[in-house]
Formats: structure tokens, sequence, C-alpha cells
């Protein structure tokens, strides 16, 4: 039977990307995992109603 492509995806290396956590970025890569780390934060901390007036600068 032809392995599906769902099962052909556990059978490659797993890489974790941490989008701005960077204690689990450090944990993972403790753990051996191969690991990418963005350092990203919100726009304007999160504040929508700030974010929104940044958007009208652009």
């Amino acid at each position: 039977m032809a392995k599906s492509r769902l099962n052909e995806l556990f059978e490659k290396e797993l890489i974790i990307v941490s989008l701005g956590v960077d204690t689990f970025y450090q944990d993972m890569k403790k753990q051996g995992f191969s690991t990418i780390h963005v350092d990203w934060k919100p726009v304007a901390g999160g504040n929508e109603k700030l974010a929104n007036m940044l958007s009208l600068l652009e």
C-alpha cells in the first residue's frame, strides 16, 4: 500500500519555528530539536488602536 503524504511528513526531520517566545526556543534547542527563532513582537505591543493609527502612516 502506498504511503499517504501525511505519513511521509512524519518520517522527515522536524524543524520547529518559534515566533517571539525565546524560552520556548531555548527549551526546544536544549532537547536537541532543530529550531529556528524569529524575534517577533506584535505591532504597537498588541495595542490595536495604536496599531491602526500607525498603519495610517505607512
